[in-house]
């Protein structure tokens, strides 16, 4: 290197620097990197009639019960005692994660009148349980879709239950929306109207109406022009979409999927969430995947077939990337969290093995890369943030507290 003229690379710096200004602010714009917090395992979808400011304590315990109802059953589909045992903890102590008060599929048509009762009771119930403290971490509304024949009723909806939690002094920090049956790049950017008028006219935080995408129509993977519309949303919500959501079966539906294999693992569901993970990657924009429909509600036979489906699917879903789904009965939440469980606690030594080995430079049996460090540390940071992993084995396994395994998990794109 002696020979070589510093000026000159100090001069080509600069010049690659000036050069390189807007596709490097465009990069650290549209690919800041992961969200900061806590991603929930799943969200579940309640009816808005059935909504009630303890509802999370009711899912808990009914899950519990339908678990000692089936223990049997039980104890052969999860075999780990420890699992079961923080399945219990969870179970009692925190059962929900993130809820949505649902006024679309799961609510249904029910006229004007019943619907706006429905807004007000619920929204005011919404607001009882911040206040009580029996509020679930992440909370919002599903309200139906900006497509012409429900636009009118999903604005007076929108608009009636914030107003109603606002009026009621409840908080919409942890707040987060559904728009549903998205069809194209202008339904999106319709919803970031929609929430600057909200918070202009209600003198709300800019910014705090944030909505998450529901992929549910083959028109928002592959638009009329052959472009991957999913990725245009994300910044057509200027910032504010949180995640994208599968919708299992209204997806499959218009794919012409006959009923009997609408499934999350239909090639058409791989396919259609491969777009959106791909989309969606380095954005902020998490990923969330669908529902079954198939409840572990009946006989033992009945609930030892859906719990075994339920537990698969879960698994297969984490084993792709999605670190979220839909739950829809309390008897799907003790499967969902030990299948989660299950599958952290599982891949907990080897990652950590893998991951104190390269932070210590020692040469293993796998030589990983940063990227691959940054997977390690993201898996287990995870794990703990679900709760099937404890502090003490991060640091025990690992080497590193909590905040430095974040660190590394989640950079930012400075």
């Amino acid at each position: 290197m002696d020979a070589v003229d510093p000026r000159l690379i100090a001069e080509l710096t600069a010049e690659l620097d000036a050069q390189l200004a807007a596709a490097d602010a465009e990069l650290a714009a549209r690919f800041p990197g992961e969200r900061p917090g806590r991603q929930p395992i799943h969200t579940v979808y309640v009816p808005a009639d059935r909504f009630t400011a303890d509802i999370a304590r009711h899912w808990g315990t009914e899950a519990l019960e339908t678990i000692d109802a089936h223990l049997d059953t039980w104890h052969d589909l999860v075999a780990d005692d420890t699992v079961s045992d923080l399945v219990r903890a969870k179970l009692a102590s925190e059962p929900i994660e993130d809820l949505r008060i649902d006024f679309e599929d799961g609510y249904g048509n029910r006229g004007d009148d019943v619907e706006d009762a429905d807004v007000t009771r619920a929204a005011r119930a919404l607001a009882d349980a911040q206040s009580r403290g029996t509020a679930t971490e992440l909370h919002g509304i599903r309200f139906k879709s900006f497509e012409a024949p429900t636009r009118a009723r999903s604005v007076r909806t929108l608009v009636g239950f914030v107003s109603e939690v606002v009026a009621n002094g409840g908080s919409l920090d942890r707040f987060v929306t559904t728009l549903p049956k998205v069809t194209s790049v202008d339904q999106v950017r319709a919803m970031v109207h929609v929430s600057e008028r909200l918070e202009s006219v209600l003198d709300l935080a800019a910014g705090i109406l944030q909505f998450e995408i529901q992929v549910e129509t083959p028109q928002s993977i592959l638009g009329p022009d052959g472009t991957a519309l999913v990725a245009p949303m994300i910044q057509a919500g200027a910032g504010r979409v949180t995640s994208f959501h599968y919708g299992t079966y209204d997806y499959s539906a218009y794919s012409g999927i006959a009923a009997e294999y609408q499934s999350l693992e239909h090639p058409v569901a791989d396919h259609a969430k491969l777009v959106m993970q791909a989309a969606a990657a380095g954005t902020g924009v998490r990923l969330s995947d669908g529902s079954t429909n198939i409840l572990p509600v009946g006989d033992d036979e009945t609930v030892r077939a859906a719990w075994r489906l339920h537990h698969r699917l879960v698994g297969r879903s984490l084993e792709r990337g999605y670190y979220q789904g839909w739950d829809l009965h309390p008897a799907q939440l003790p499967t969902r969290y030990a299948a989660t469980f299950a599958f952290y606690r599982n891949g907990f030594e080897r990652a950590a093995r893998r991951l104190r080995d390269y932070l210590a430079q020692v040469g293993g049996s796998v030589q990983d890369e940063p990227a691959t460090a940054r997977a390690l540390s993201d898996f287990i940071g995870r794990g703990r943030e679900c709760g099937a992993i404890t502090a003490h084995e991060v640091e025990s396994g690992t080497g590193l507290d909590e905040h430095s395994l974040m660190t590394l998990a989640r950079p930012t794109r400075s």
